[in-house]
Order: structure tokens, then sequence, then C-alpha cells
């Protein structure tokens, strides 16, 4: 499947692009306010006491600034930060070779930690609870544990699948924060605030047009204001306005909500070739090539936030609104749509 404009993946160009963007500090931060008043009075107890902060899990979905916030902690702690991520560490040997290298402070940042082994898993727990370290050496009846004291750090926890981490992980960590969706004026905010960086003249108008085509995300808004960016060079006269946005959003097959083809495409296989639903997850995603992880993290969330499907216990469930959105007229059948 080709690179869609709003996937939360991302390449190495990219990537370097997303971090020119990141704000460094916790002023700097736009949205997601609530969190941010919780991590200052963290942050500033912990300073106060001279102590690494508690071990902290940031859960939500894709490109809401999880990363971003674990590198904010990191800068305002004035520590180093280490970054891995679950499948990355195989096996026990190798978050031991990653924790004995940390220093007393330092924030270990694990991505997608849902992901880890349960071995792994197990290593972790007094890491985290007593800030040892069980290795075990040999193997059969000569084996030996030693236990090594750690110095304290902070680990903090980047997932988009609360539900599938282990209780006695989610446990461990002393402060649970969950993303949720920018509104129009912080995904506004963001745009402005990108547009300034890279030097892109913008107007009001094209300000507005690609922050409610961002679908509350700023990692999508910073992806599209780049793209519209190469519109405006090459078609126009390199100035963002409503219609030069408007045109490139529309060439990228991004419409008016944000949905793009693939968003569309997981509708239109639910309405037309399963009657609008129920229908199960698996189904859809081999319906349409795609991997059933990958729809319950990047497409669901943003078509259930916009009220477009509904989830049953009998599988997904296309809603009125969805119909309409497409220009499908919702089939009339004198009964309550069973969901």
């Amino acid at each position: 499947m080709a690179d869609r404009i709003v996937s939360p993946k991302t390449s190495d160009d990219e990537g370097k692009f997303e971090l020119s963007l990141r704000p460094k500090r916790l002023a700097e931060y736009i949205g997601q306010d609530k969190i941010k008043q919780n991590l200052a009075i963290l942050l500033e107890a912990a300073k106060a006491r001279g102590e690494a902060i508690d071990h902290v899990l940031l859960y939500g979905p894709p490109g809401l600034g999880k990363t971003t916030l674990a590198n904010i902690i990191a800068n305002e702690m004035s520590v180093a930060i280490k970054t891995t991520s679950g499948p990355a560490i195989e096996r026990p040997g190798d978050l031991a070779a990653i924790l004995t290298n940390l220093r007393a402070g330092d924030v270990l940042f694990i991505d997608e930690v849902h992901r880890l082994a349960r071995p792994v898993e197990e290593v972790l727990y007094p890491a985290m609870e007593d800030f040892q370290l069980d290795i075990i050496i040999g193997k059969g009846p000569s084996a030996r544990s030693i236990r090594l004291k750690m110095p304290r750090f902070t680990l903090i926890g980047a997932t988009t699948r609360y539900a599938m981490m282990s209780a006695p992980l989610r446990d461990r960590f002393g402060a649970i924060y969950r993303l949720d969706y920018y509104d129009q004026a912080a995904m506004e905010t963001i745009v402005h605030r990108s547009a300034g960086i890279l030097n892109v003249p913008i107007d009001e108008s094209g300000v507005k047009e690609i922050a409610t085509r961002a679908r509350g995300t700023p990692r999508v808004a910073n992806r599209l204001l780049r793209r519209v960016r190469d519109y405006a060079q090459v078609r126009a006269d390199g100035a963002i306005t409503a219609h030069v946005a408007q045109d490139a959003l529309k060439l990228l097959e991004v419409d008016a909500l944000g949905l793009d083809e693939i968003d569309r495409k997981v509708l239109r296989t639910i309405i037309e070739k399963f009657e609008g639903g129920p229908v199960g997850l698996e189904t859809i995603a081999a319906s349409i090539s795609e991997e059933a992880d990958t729809i319950m993290d990047v497409y669901e969330p943003y078509l259930l936030q916009l009220g477009f499907l509904d989830r049953t216990s009998r599988g997904r469930v296309a809603t009125r609104r969805a119909y309409e959105h497409l220009g499908i007229k919702y089939p009339d059948t004198g009964q309550e749509r069973l969901l």
C-alpha cells in the first residue's frame, strides 16, 4: 500500500522535518492542557526534591505528541534520554544492556511499550520498582542469579493500545496520561507555529483550512502543511491561502473532514460490500488488503470520533453520518438498524 498523507509512519526525511517542529519545553507545547498542568507539578516537585520523576505512561492515538512529551520531560529535568521501542527489545539481555548504561536521573523512553515480550517485562519489573536488575549467569543446575543496583531513572512508556498492556506493567507507572485529539483552536495555533518556523507565508484562511483537515493530530497538520507548501511554490506564488490549500488537498484526495482515500475505502467497503454492517474487523481488513491492527490503530479512532462508525458485539457498523458524507442514500428499512 502506498504511503498515506495522514499516515502516522514517517520516513527519515519526514522524521527530521517533524523533529525541527517539535517544542523543546513544556511552555511551548500546545494543547493537552490538563496533562501539561499535571506534568508541570510533577516536574517541579521532582526538581525541588532533587529526584528523578515517577515513571510516566502516555497513551492515545498516534501522532498526538507522546514522543514530544517524553523529550520535553528530559529537557525540563536536564537529563539524557535513551529511546527505543518494544519490538526492538527482543531478549532480556537487550534490556539489561540498555538499563546498565543509564545514569542517575536519565529517561528511558520505550515506544510501543505494549509490545514488550513477557520475559523482557519480567526483567523490567524490579528495575522499575526497586531499581535493581536481576541477571542470570550460566545455565542449568549451575545457573545463579546476581542482583545489581541501578541508579534511579525514569521510564516513559508510550502506547496506542493501552488495553493490551499487562496489568503488572501498568501498575508500575506512577503517572498515567491519555492524550486526546486536539480541538480546532489548538490545531490552528500549531499550523501557525509550524508555518512560522518554516518561513511559509500563510493567511488565516489557509491556516484554518489545513487545521480543519488535520484530523485533530499535530503530526498530520505538519505533514499537510509541508505538502501544501510544495504546491504553493509550484502552482501558486508561494503563499498559502484557503484557495491554494483547498486545491492542494483536493489533489492529495484529503476531503473537508480530513478523510483520505483509505478512510473512504474502509467506509465504502462496509456500506457497499456488507450492507452497512455489522461486519468483523478481520473481514474488513481482508477486503481492503490491510492489516487488522492497522485499521484498529490508524483508521478507526478518527472515524469513531466523527461518528461514522459504531463498534458492536457483532462487528463494525457504518452510521447514517457516514452514508451522508459519502453521498450514499441511507437504507430506509422502516425499522431501526441493529447496532
